[in-house]
Protein backbone atom coordinates (compact mmCIF):
# COMPACT_ATOMS: atom_id res chain seq x y z
CA UNK A 1 0.00 0.00 0.00
CA UNK A 2 1.32 3.42 -0.95
CA UNK A 3 0.29 6.80 0.39
CA UNK A 4 1.50 10.06 -1.15
CA UNK A 5 1.33 13.53 0.31
CA UNK A 6 2.78 17.00 0.23
CA UNK A 7 4.27 16.25 3.64
CA UNK A 8 5.04 13.14 5.69
CA UNK A 9 1.85 13.41 7.76
CA UNK A 10 -0.38 13.52 4.66
CA UNK A 11 1.42 10.50 3.19
CA UNK A 12 0.85 8.63 6.46
CA UNK A 13 -2.88 9.44 6.43
CA UNK A 14 -3.21 8.46 2.76
CA UNK A 15 -1.59 5.07 3.45
CA UNK A 16 -4.17 4.51 6.20
CA UNK A 17 -7.03 5.43 3.89
CA UNK A 18 -5.57 3.12 1.27
CA UNK A 19 -5.79 0.20 3.67
CA UNK A 20 -9.43 1.00 4.43
CA UNK A 21 -10.07 1.27 0.67
CA UNK A 22 -8.87 -2.32 0.32
CA UNK A 23 -11.57 -3.37 2.79
CA UNK A 24 -14.57 -1.40 1.52
CA UNK A 25 -15.33 1.21 -1.14
CA UNK A 26 -14.67 4.50 0.65
CA UNK A 27 -17.36 6.38 -1.29
CA UNK A 28 -19.98 4.28 0.54
CA UNK A 29 -18.69 5.29 3.99
CA UNK A 30 -20.25 8.22 5.87
CA UNK A 31 -18.39 10.33 8.43
CA UNK A 32 -20.96 9.58 11.14
CA UNK A 33 -18.58 8.76 14.01
CA UNK A 34 -14.93 8.94 14.94
CA UNK A 35 -12.44 6.70 16.67
CA UNK A 36 -9.15 7.65 18.28
CA UNK A 37 -5.98 5.75 17.38
CA UNK A 38 -2.46 6.14 18.76
CA UNK A 39 0.83 4.41 18.07
CA UNK A 40 4.50 4.86 18.86
CA UNK A 41 7.77 3.33 17.71
CA UNK A 42 11.50 3.89 17.50
CA UNK A 43 11.62 4.45 13.72
CA UNK A 44 9.41 5.77 10.92
CA UNK A 45 8.77 2.43 9.20
CA UNK A 46 7.93 0.77 12.49
CA UNK A 47 5.64 3.70 13.39
CA UNK A 48 3.72 3.27 10.13
CA UNK A 49 3.30 -0.48 10.67
CA UNK A 50 2.22 -0.04 14.30
CA UNK A 51 -0.26 2.70 13.42
CA UNK A 52 -1.81 0.75 10.53
CA UNK A 53 -2.19 -2.22 12.87
CA UNK A 54 -3.92 -0.03 15.46
CA UNK A 55 -6.32 1.20 12.77
CA UNK A 56 -7.01 -2.39 11.75
CA UNK A 57 -7.57 -3.33 15.40
CA UNK A 58 -10.41 -0.76 15.55
CA UNK A 59 -11.78 -2.28 12.35
CA UNK A 60 -11.53 -5.86 13.63
CA UNK A 61 -13.04 -5.19 17.05
CA UNK A 62 -15.74 -2.66 16.14
CA UNK A 63 -16.30 -3.24 12.43
CA UNK A 64 -15.34 0.41 11.91
CA UNK A 65 -14.12 1.79 8.57
CA UNK A 66 -12.72 5.27 8.02
CA UNK A 67 -13.40 7.64 5.16
CA UNK A 68 -11.14 10.42 6.47
CA UNK A 69 -8.15 10.47 8.80
CA UNK A 70 -7.26 13.48 10.90
CA UNK A 71 -3.76 13.47 12.38
CA UNK A 72 -3.70 15.31 15.69
CA UNK A 73 -0.05 14.65 16.53
CA UNK A 74 2.66 13.40 14.22
CA UNK A 75 6.06 13.44 15.89
CA UNK A 76 8.77 12.00 13.67
CA UNK A 77 11.81 13.13 15.64
CA UNK A 78 12.77 11.70 19.02
CA UNK A 79 12.21 14.06 21.93
CA UNK A 80 14.35 14.53 25.00
CA UNK A 81 14.58 11.54 27.28
CA UNK A 82 14.53 9.11 24.37
CA UNK A 83 10.77 9.22 23.89
CA UNK A 84 9.70 7.36 20.74
CA UNK A 85 8.14 8.72 17.61
CA UNK A 86 4.36 8.89 17.84
CA UNK A 87 1.16 9.43 15.91
CA UNK A 88 -2.24 10.31 17.33
CA UNK A 89 -5.19 10.38 14.94
CA UNK A 90 -8.95 10.40 14.64
CA UNK A 91 -10.60 8.06 12.16
CA UNK A 92 -13.81 9.56 10.76
CA UNK A 93 -16.25 7.00 9.40
CA UNK A 94 -18.77 4.46 10.61
CA UNK A 95 -19.38 0.85 11.51
CA UNK A 96 -19.91 -1.43 8.56
CA UNK A 97 -23.51 -1.62 7.39
CA UNK A 98 -24.01 -4.82 5.34
CA UNK A 99 -26.84 -3.13 3.40
CA UNK A 100 -24.56 -0.33 2.14
CA UNK A 101 -21.00 -1.63 2.36
CA UNK A 102 -19.69 -4.46 0.26
CA UNK A 103 -16.62 -5.97 1.90
CA UNK A 104 -13.91 -6.30 -0.72
CA UNK A 105 -11.33 -8.26 1.28
CA UNK A 106 -10.06 -9.00 4.75
CA UNK A 107 -6.78 -7.43 5.82
CA UNK A 108 -5.03 -9.16 8.72
CA UNK A 109 -2.39 -6.52 9.38
CA UNK A 110 0.70 -4.62 8.34
CA UNK A 111 3.77 -6.81 8.24
CA UNK A 112 6.56 -5.96 10.69
CA UNK A 113 9.67 -4.69 8.94
CA UNK A 114 7.69 -3.71 5.83
CA UNK A 115 6.94 -0.04 6.41
CA UNK A 116 8.77 3.02 5.11
CA UNK A 117 8.29 6.77 4.98
CA UNK A 118 10.54 8.73 2.67
CA UNK A 119 10.78 11.94 0.67
CA UNK A 120 10.11 11.69 -3.08
CA UNK A 121 10.28 14.24 -5.90
CA UNK A 122 6.76 15.60 -5.33
CA UNK A 123 6.49 15.29 -1.53
CA UNK A 124 6.48 12.20 0.65
CA UNK A 125 5.63 8.54 0.23
CA UNK A 126 4.48 6.11 2.90
CA UNK A 127 4.79 2.43 1.95
CA UNK A 128 3.52 -0.54 3.92
CA UNK A 129 2.91 -4.19 3.11
CA UNK A 130 -0.30 -5.68 4.45
CA UNK A 131 -1.31 -9.32 4.66
CA UNK A 132 -4.72 -10.63 3.75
Amino acid sequence: MLGHGADAAEAFAQAGLGVFALIVELASVREAERREVRAHAGGLGELLVNWINECLYVHDVEGFVARRIELVAFETAPRGGGEPLRVHAFLHGEEIDPDRHRLQRTIKGALPGHGALEPVADGWQARVVVGA
